[in-house]
């Protein structure tokens, strides 16, 4: 609401029917803490307490820290599943599926830079080899050397509602030759929406990968000027759509000119 008053209001209507304690203003919410800073109109989430908790858990709250997420020079696929009786007795005790789905939760809800590599990891939760529990591993080095990453969501001198970016890699899974699409959404000075995951089909060109990410970002675009405009926003300018493959660019502003991806005309433009 747009003043106190009204907040007021709606607690003593809620008050008159439940039973209700007022706890003032919110601090922690499923194990994401909340800080504000009213003097410079900032609001910050972070989920530092439960990344300790989840390298407790796991064993890696000693661990040396890394500064990425994956290292680069790795390329997992379902060829590095175990192969032999030994290696899926050697598996058979490390709780892959769980320490996954833990970073899950902490991708989805404060930390877009870990999303890529969660997502990835995911992909072979059915069937782990050593090579992906090392990337895990990975993975929890990183935590621990960014355990005060945060979120801050603040006023932005950009004149744009909010901003978009998008990208993608071209057959970047070993194991179905997809693409994985990405795109993150800023509102202010913070990440509002994000995303890393395999696309449906498999492209063809790198410019075709690009396009397809760049329609799942524009989906989510539509969404959020809907749910901006129900919010009481004025969005009835155009939002900037950040693509960085000019092939890509050429083919959303003139499809009819590229006899050889009529395909894609058809499937997504």
């Amino acid at each position: 609401a747009k003043s106190k008053d009204a907040i007021q209001c709606v607690k003593d209507e809620l008050r008159a029917h439940f039973k209700l304690r007022d706890l003032g203003p919110t601090s922690w919410l499923l194990g994401v803490k909340i800080e504000r800073n009213r003097s410079t109109h900032s609001l910050s989430i972070s989920q530092r307490q439960y990344a300790l908790d989840i390298l407790e858990r796991y064993g890696f709250a000693t661990c040396d820290p890394v500064g990425t997420p994956m290292d680069p020079g790795i390329r997992l696929s379902a060829e590095m599943a175990p192969r032999t009786s030994s290696e899926v007795r050697e598996m058979q005790d490390i709780p892959y599926g769980q320490a996954v789905g833990s970073l899950f939760y902490l991708a989805v809800a404060t930390r877009p830079d870990i999303a890529r590599t969660v997502g990835n990891l995911a992909r072979f939760s059915k069937s782990p080899g050593m090579a992906h529990w090392k990337a895990v591993k990975h993975l929890f080095r990183y935590i621990k050397g960014t355990l005060d990453y945060k979120l801050t969501y603040s006023p932005s001198s950009h004149s744009e509602l909010f901003t978009s970016y998008t990208d993608a890699d071209h057959a970047g899974c070993p194991d179905t030759g997809r693409s994985t699409s990405g795109y993150v959404i800023k509102m202010g000075t913070g990440a509002i929406s994000w995303s890393s995951r395999l696309q449906s089909i498999v492209a063809l060109s790198s410019t075709e990968a690009e396009f397809v990410a760049a329609v799942s970002a524009g989906q989510e675009i539509l969404w959020l000027r809907t749910l901006l405009t129900e919010f009481g926003f004025d969005v009835s300018a155009a939002s900037r759509l950040r693509i960085d493959n000019l092939s890509a660019l050429f083919v959303a502003k003139n499809p009819e000119h590229h006899g050889r991806i009529k395909h894609l005309d058809l499937r997504f433009y």
